[in-house]
């Protein structure tokens, strides 16, 4: 099977979505819209009300304003100049596309942006709040205050948007209670009970994930992740309401939710709101999440607001046994396709003819031969050589790089199957790596190992563990700038909060929580190396102690590894991955890829 003989992708796009030449007609639109609407600045976030990783077209105005599609960003416009902040992972993706001759491109750390020095004294900005928090707004208007007007608008750039694309209208899944543990009743209970002993009449939920997860539901309203967008008003007592799309509200939903959730169209929202201003309700917010808008509603009308995390999110993030049945079976489902991939991989990259697109369709390929894989879980990061260094690297037709023989191959991907969600990295060569690449490989392997390996007490948090991951790195001088890991959801998000491994995830870890564990290395200009498998977190058979269990199933390139540099209890756990990769996954295989797996899983 050669490259050439893959369907062609259905998961991701390769075109070049940006273009620069679109930026001045636009930004010339919304100057005029600002002129006319007394406006001197205006703020153009990438998020939309729902705070999501992925958003809708009809919700991408900062891709549609700049031209830049990453994850993460906001654009100050003002009527002279227009500035785009983005973080460390698009630095160079975000200048390449947009016109920086118009719009000055300015890499922060956490959005921690000098708005003094952007905006004259006296003059208005402008902020559309239902895609900024309360978090957000308070804070800008703390850093002018005494210096510049801030007001709150509808939102400019949806008057400007020629030819918006419609908001989606996506079928909404019920999830049975073998797949999803509990029932959604059960969970509004624990939620309720919550609401109860914070002294809240009700909480507002505004996060996908959360709605998801509580009702037991899913869609495919943004690409990646089975979300339904909508909202959520959950009381102490009685039943939440759903508030979506009145697109999606059909007679065969109302019939599936009923005795769960009462469903109303989304236009009513603001009506629900000042319902319980009205009646003096106490209400709970997520000020880190949810829209300024619906706190503003809620004041004006009377209510009290208790400003507190998502309450979903920490019961969400502890997997009940069912769905981590799901998430070992999706990991086994993707293990066979990962194996069938690194296979042809081997067997077609000496040539020197594969390309990065090429290695992207070949492994989407192998995934959609299991019929529940129904999308990948993110664009595939795929990396040949120096485009390997790029962290958050995404490939398009106009990037495309041939994979020369010699150079290391970095491909980051994951997949949403049914039964659960997967995200795995690994770094692959074409033939004899150089001492210095096997050096970094091995120190992030004997990190990713460490953490594997590591039993905690409880108590502990990702930041505490983080360190395990770098300390080989950084006895030789040298550190990785992402975040080891993240949370990953049950057929939901694969990048999903509270919990993670850096130093910003000070929560607890707790039994069922699902991490990533990923520790990297990348020389600019040259390559790049990450490994990362999943892990749950499980019972230690120390009395209060935890530990990690791995969910991944698919080899590790022992060909890379500086034997010398590993100790005799890594060369025993890389041994013992390999025989759970090998006992689970070789029985679902046949041919050249089993015999390939028999030989990649072989002891050290």
């Amino acid at each position: 099977m050669t490259s050439q003989s893959f369907p062609p992708t259905k998961f991701q796009s390769f075109e070049e979505k940006s273009d620069p030449s679109q930026v001045a007609p636009r930004l010339a639109a919304l100057r005029k819209a600002m002129k006319a609407a007394g406006i001197d600045h205006f703020l153009v976030p990438r998020a939309d009300a729902h705070r999501g990783e992925s958003v809708p077209a009809s919700e991408a105005r900062l891709a549609y304003l700049t031209g830049f599609t990453g994850s993460a960003g906001l654009a100050v416009v003002g009527l002279d100049k227009a500035h785009l902040f983005v973080d460390s992972r698009y630095t160079l993706q975000a200048p390449a596309q947009t016109d920086t001759a118009l719009v000055e491109v300015h890499e922060v750390a956490s959005f921690a942006i000098d708005a003094r020095a952007l905006v004259a004294k006296g003059d208005v900005v402008a902020y559309d709040p239902w895609l900024h928090t309360p978090t957000e707004i308070r804070d800008l208007a703390e850093k002018l205050k005494g210096h510049a007007k801030l007001v709150a608008r509808d939102n400019l750039v949806d008057e400007v948007w020629d030819n918006r694309p419609a908001p989606p209208v996506s079928a909404i899944e019920i999830l049975g209670d073998n797949r999803a543990g509990r029932s959604a009743t059960d969970k509004i209970t624990e939620i309720q009970k919550t609401l109860a002993d914070d002294g809240a009449d009700a909480v507002v939920l505004t996060l996908p994930e959360s709605i998801c997860w509580l009702l037991n539901i899913r869609g495919r309203d943004v690409p990646n992740t089975p979300f339904v967008l909508g909202f959520a008003v959950v009381p102490k007592k009685g039943e939440p309401t759903l508030f979506l799309d009145a697109a999606k509200i059909t007679d065969e939903l109302e019939n599936a939710l009923a005795g769960v959730a009462t469903i109303a169209a989304a236009k009513k929202l603001p009506k629900a709101l000042e319902k319980l201003g009205k009646s003096e309700k106490t209400v709970m917010l997520d000020p880190a999440s949810a829209p300024a808008a619906v706190a503003e509603l809620l004041i004006e009308a009377g209510a009290s607001l208790v400003e507190k995390r998502d309450p979903v999110l920490l019961p969400k993030s502890r997997k009940n046994e069912a769905e981590l049945a799901g998430m070992r079976e999706a990991h086994q489902l993707d293990g066979v396709a990962l194996a069938k991939f690194l296979s042809w991989f081997d067997a077609e990259a000496p040539s020197g003819e594969l390309t990065e697109i090429a290695i992207v369709t070949a492994l989407e390929a192998f995934r959609r031969e299991e019929e529940s894989c129904v999308d990948a879980s993110f664009d595939t990061i795929s990396g040949a050589g120096p485009n390997g260094a790029i962290v958050h690297y995404r490939v398009s037709e106009k990037t495309d790089r041939r994979l020369n023989a010699g150079e290391l191959m970095l491909v980051d991907s994951g997949a949403q199957y049914l039964s659960g969600t997967t995200d795995i990295t690994r770094t692959l060569f074409t033939g004899s790596a150089t001492p210095e690449q096997k050096d970094r490989y091995t120190r992030v392997l004997k990190g990713m190992i460490a953490v594997s390996m590591a039993r905690f007490p409880k108590g502990t948090s990702g930041a505490q563990i983080d360190v395990l991951a770098r300390q080989f790195l950084w006895a030789d001088g040298v550190t990785y700038s992402h975040g080891t890991g993240h949370g990953v959801g049950a057929y939901l998000g694969v990048h999903e909060g509270p919990i993670g491994i850096s130093s910003r995830y000070t929560l607890p870890l707790e039994e069922g929580n699902v991490l990533s564990n990923e520790p990297g290395f990348y020389k600019a200009g040259e390559y790049g190396i990450r490994i990362e498998n999943l892990l749950v977190v499980k019972q230690s058979s120390f009395p209060g102690y935890l530990e990690f269990e791995t969910l991944t199933r698919a080899p590790i390139d022992v060909r890379l590894i500086d034997m010398a540099l590993l100790t005799e209890a890594e060369r025993q756990w890389l041994n013992a991955f390999h025989g759970e990769v090998w006992n689970d996954i070789g029985p679902r295989l046949s041919g050249a890829a089993k015999d390939w797996l028999h030989a990649a899983t072989a002891m050290i």
